[in-house]
């Protein structure tokens, strides 16, 4: 057997191999070291500011901080739209860890109720991870207390102690004041327009109708912000910087808390409106809607059971009569139709007519007929106003025209919007030759004119046009716009708007004013007058109108019968009065619908509303030395 050769070892070989390894090995350390300086450089030297920003942004929040909305008074301090404090519960949910299952825990130690965690669910489907959601709203303080001992086992979920508006009077101011609810994508929308997404970023409410919204601006105030360092639960371990909120504007209404609850209450269970005006100023005392409905429904989340049955309710609580509704004026125009006749040279102070209970338009056989069915024998301006003698205004619309009649009711603010300041407002209509041809692509007719000449027809008006007609009538054609913001409260200092003079009214000989007025005055102080027993005892002087409009036309051979008419198909109730008679204070309109007359049903509301407005005050001079 051959043996194996052994080879000698070249050691030379075997050393300049291991130095060559270890040079290779070398370079690449330094290579690596040199790199991981490089990266140190850029990350400590060069990119510091980049990433200590993003270093800050995990353990510092930056949080909004929401206004808190200016308080509504009414005129005499009383506060009939607050904020009051409430507690939520909230979740941010890329704070959690096991939300389901915190969810169900939360279910039982609170009560969740099924539809609670339905809202949720909804919101977490379009919510973003990082902003806060509401799982509960209002929670009461033995449910603070019971999720304060156990909030150690959720985390990610939170009690937050904001305001809430809340209306103390309820259903009694929601026409007037409307409300607040939730800004939905239509607010936003409205908000982005105007550049104002930055004013709103912690604010989940916003004025939707009446005073809330017409004075959102004022009422809604600037946001603050907080910089806060926060743990890696989310809690806040310091506030770094801090910047205050600015409130909204407390503002102070015309509107009188005692005279707003008296018209309510005399409204009752009836479909109507109430106005009353302050005769010099303009300024809303009281707008009363009815029905109503709670404003604090639509603040806390109004179900959508409850909504439909608001708007689907045959009374229709969510319109704003006093503003909205539309109705003939009917005879409660009979005085301005009275000074446009004499002013227009139609008629004078002693021009008089017989009345047999109709009257037929010249060249025809039509027949328009008086409400009082023998009718009211000799009749001049004076009477007819005072008797509400509809064959009277008959011949004198007849002679006057639909082409004077409808720009010199406009003067008096009918067909036009009020001034009101809330934005729920119709113009109604004061027809027109062009208004018919533009609606109906008809002519303008006799008949047409008749009809308008009694406030039927195709004339209609709202509750808040036809008290301020009223009052420039009692003012003897000041105009006067009604509005209900008083004052403004800014700190320490209460700021009073001034308002535009309006045009007065010109006549041409002023004495006609006087003829219209005092005609008036008879209506609720003369024996024949057609509201004198609702105002018999008064301490202060009143002056006044009646009006029964017509809901459905009565056929020329019929006579009205309200016992054998549907309910909604009877006249409407409609009274207009000022007071005191010489020095008028206050002005006001109440409208029933299918009430029947204006004198038996709407004179009363009025006698009670003054009563009320003037029970602490004396007889004034102008009232005790009056010789009509």
């Amino acid at each position: 057997m051959v043996k194996k050769r052994i080879p000698i070892r070249n050691h030379s070989a075997e050393s300049a191999l291991f130095m060559r390894r270890t040079l290779v090995i070398f370079i690449a350390i330094v290579i690596a070291i040199g790199v991981l300086i490089s990266n140190l450089y850029y990350l400590q030297i060069t990119s510091f500011e980049k990433y200590q920003t993003r270093s800050n942004d995990n353990r510092i929040s930056v949080q909004t901080i929401s206004p808190n909305r200016g308080l509504i008074y009414d005129r005499n301090g009383i506060i009939i739209a607050e904020n009051r404090p409430v507690y939520n519960l909230q979740v941010i949910v890329n704070k959690t860890e096991n939300l389901d299952e915190n969810i169900l825990e939360l279910q039982k130690l609170l009560a969740l109720t099924d539809q609670e965690i339905k809202n949720f669910n909804e919101q977490n489907r379009y919510a973003r991870s990082f902003k806060a959601i509401i799982i509960r709203q209002q929670l009461s303080e033995k449910e603070v207390a019971l999720f304060s001992v156990n909030q150690h086992r959720f985390k990610g979920f939170s009690i937050q102690a904001n305001l809430k508006r809340f209306y103390p009077f309820a259903d009694t101011f929601t026409h007037a004041l409307g409300y607040i609810a939730k800004i939905n994508s239509a607010d936003l929308r409205r908000i982005e327009k105007r550049g104002e997404s930055a004013r709103y970023r912690a604010t989940e409410y916003i004025g939707k109708l009446g005073i809330e919204k017409y004075y959102e601006d004022l009422l809604h105030g600037e946001p603050g912000q907080r910089q806060v360092e926060v743990d890696s639960w989310g809690k806040v371990i310091r506030t770094l910087s801090f910047t205050p909120p600015i409130p909204g504007k407390d503002i102070i209404l015309n509107l009188d808390v005692k005279l707003q609850l008296k018209a309510q209450q005399l409204l009752g269970e009836n479909r109507g409106s109430v106005v009353i005006l302050d005769a010099n100023t303009g300024g809303v005392l009281s707008l009363v809607s009815s029905p109503s409905y709670d404003p604090n429904l639509f603040v806390q989340g109004i179900s959508q059971r409850e909504y439909q049955a608001l708007l689907q309710s045959k009374d229709r609580p969510l319109i704003n009569r006093a503003t909205q509704g539309r109705y003939p004026p009917a005879s409660t125009i009979k005085p301005q139709m009275a000074l446009l006749a004499l002013d227009a040279s139609v008629i004078t102070e002693q021009t008089e007519i017989f009345d047999p209970g109709w009257w037929i338009v010249p060249n025809s056989k039509r027949r328009f007929r008086d409400w009082k069915q023998w009718g009211h024998g000799t009749v001049d301006v004076h009477k007819a106003i005072e008797q509400s003698c509809d064959t009277f205004f008959y011949q004198t619309a007849y002679k006057t025209g639909i082409d004077r009649m409808s720009p010199f009711m406009k003067k008096f603010g009918f067909g036009n919007y009020s001034g009101l300041d809330i934005g729920e407002e119709t113009k109604a209509i004061m027809p027109s030759r062009e208004w018919k041809k533009a609606r109906f692509n008809e002519q303008w007719y006799d008949g047409d004119t008749i009809s308008v000449g009694i406030g039927q027809g195709y004339w209609t008006v709202t509750p808040i046009q036809l008290t301020k007609a009223t009052a420039i009538l009692a003012r003897k054609g000041k105009v006067i716009e009604p509005h209900m913001l008083q004052s403004i409260i800014s700190g320490e200092s209460t700021f009073t708007p001034t308002r535009e003079a309006q045009k007065p009214i010109q006549l041409k000989d002023d004495h006609y004013w006087e003829v219209a007025l005092d005609a008036m005055y008879a209506v609720t102080n003369k024996k024949a007058g057609t509201a004198d027993k609702a105002f018999v005892g008064t301490s202060y002087s009143v002056a006044g109108k009646s009006g029964t409009a017509q809901v459905v036309n009565i056929k020329e051979n019929e006579s009205y019968d309200a016992d054998s008419m549907k309910e909604r198909h009877r006249d409407n109730a409609m009274f207009v009065a000022f007071a005191p008679f010489k020095e008028p204070e206050i002005v006001a309109s109440v409208v029933l619908e299918n009430a029947g007359g204006g004198s038996s049903h709407a004179a009363p509301i009025v006698r009670s509303l003054f009563d009320e407005y003037f029970k602490n005050t004396s007889p004034s001079p102008a009232t005790q030395s009056l010789g009509l």
